[in-house]
């Protein structure tokens, strides 16, 4: 498997792919790819995944492109204004909020929904009860609206992110939620009740827009 990625505005992922080989893909971010490229939609896990995919967000089928012939290429996007970046499963699994998965490859890829391990970061911390994790050996290609923001945190070091800027983190990073203390931050500030907390070690990717709700989108007079 061999891929690029281009563009400014929004960044499109160009791959080209060698017979048998085989890419998971949110669904709908197919651009353009060769007719001799087959897929299809597919429940990574089966059917035990499919009812904790429903709660993620993320849909309950991937789409499942498969090549049948070597140099076949596919381009994908997630439709929204950003950039991608690669994230090796050489350094462990990823943890990807609502939105910020675009693609996954290589010899072997496990695509699971796991459930946040704190309560109240499951309510108030914007990514969820359900957050969809990838492990394995090979690539995964995130989005984020914007541009991106990277911190390693060490032992011990933790960040607050404002709801709605985290794209993805490392599985060792533990995800919870702070208190806005105050009655005029909370008021005014426009943060909330909570701000997420991320506690290291572990790699985190913020965006520095917070990502559009489908279905939520300016509208437009007539």
């Amino acid at each position: 498997m061999r891929y690029t990625i281009s563009g400014e505005l929004a960044q499109v992922a160009n791959l080209e792919l060698d017979k048998s080989e085989t890419c998971w893909t949110s669904k709908g971010s197919i651009i353009a790819l060769d007719p001799g490229l087959g897929w299809t939609l597919k429940v990574p896990g089966g059917a035990g995944g499919a009812a904790r995919r429903m709660m993620s967000g993320e849909g309950v089928a991937l789409t499942f492109i498969s090549a049948s012939a070597d140099g076949q290429r596919a381009t994908l996007a997630a439709n929204q204004p950003g950039k991608i970046i690669a994230w090796s499963l050489d350094d462990g699994p990823v943890i990807t909020t609502r939105g910020s998965f675009v693609a996954a490859f290589g010899p072997r890829i496990d695509i699971d929904v796991r459930v946040a391990k704190r309560t109240g970061a499951a309510f108030f911390g914007g990514a969820g009860f359900f957050l969809q994790s990838i492990s394995g050996n090979g690539t995964v290609l995130i989005h984020g609206s914007g541009d991106f923001i990277e911190r390693d945190l060490g032992e011990g070091e933790a960040v607050l992110v404002s709801t709605g800027n985290l794209a993805a983190f490392a599985e060792s990073v533990d995800y919870d939620i702070q208190g806005v203390s105050g009655c005029r931050r909370v008021a005014f500030g426009g943060e909330g009740l909570f701000m997420t907390r991320l506690n290291g070690p572990g790699r985190v990717l913020l965006q520095s827009l917070k990502r559009t709700t489908p279905g939520r989108g300016p509208r437009h007079r007539s």
